[in-house]
């Protein structure tokens, strides 16, 4: 009997994954039948995917929430659409782009109109992440252009910091009992130190 599968994908363990969940139980797939990945779309290494493409078989439907979930490369969306549409002869829906159902129109026109979507779809995919891409370097480079400092704020040094440091350098303390009354990590109280003697010399 054929199955109906949902695949989910979520970029990063602190994304969501709710709205895609919401709808794949709309479209009336069980839970037991979702597979779900947390972690980026660079590559398909992938525990989920691999378990899916495994249980796919011919006559199977895969359901996808965008087009973007198979993947975040141009030639590897169209590359996985050709495995699981022709090399497992699995349907694919995509619940975004009603036009990317390969249940309905199996024939030649609706076979092409489907493959040129998709070609379209997957090119403007990848070229909106690279203008985004573009928008940040450029964004990157013109702060730096007007002395915005980017990356984490430094840690101000304690107001008991020249009296610790002190007591250090007598050797009244070590470096990690310093670093424990100044409240911040050893490696941080010794770059503060290495600091010091640089601007000292």
């Amino acid at each position: 009997m054929a199955k109906v599968y949902g695949y989910i994908r979520v970029s990063s363990r602190d994304q969501n994954e709710d709205r895609q969940v919401r709808a794949m139980e709309e479209f009336g797939i069980p839970p037991s039948d979702m597979i779900l990945d947390k972690q980026s779309g660079k590559d398909f290494d992938r525990p989920g995917y691999k378990r899916l493409i495994k249980k796919i078989k011919p006559g199977d439907t895969l359901v996808i929430k965008s087009i973007d979930r198979l993947g975040r490369d141009y030639n590897e969306i169209l590359e996985q659409w050709r495995i699981i549409t022709k090399e497992k002869r699995a349907d694919i829906v995509v619940l975004d782009m009603p036009l990317l159902d390969t249940r309905s129109g199996r024939d030649l026109t609706g076979t092409l109109i489907a493959d040129i979507v998709l070609q379209l779809l997957s090119y403007v995919a990848q070229t909106e992440r690279e203008f985004i891409k573009q928008r940040q370097r450029e964004g990157i480079e013109s702060a730096r252009a007007n002395g915005v400092h980017l990356g984490r704020k430094a840690i101000q040094k304690p107001d008991n910091y020249a009296e610790i440091n002190t007591a250090w350098m007598c050797g009244e303390l070590t470096g990690r009992q310093a670093a424990i009354q100044l409240g911040v990590s050893h490696t941080l109280f010794r770059k503060w130190v290495a600091k010091d003697q640089e601007n000292a010399s």
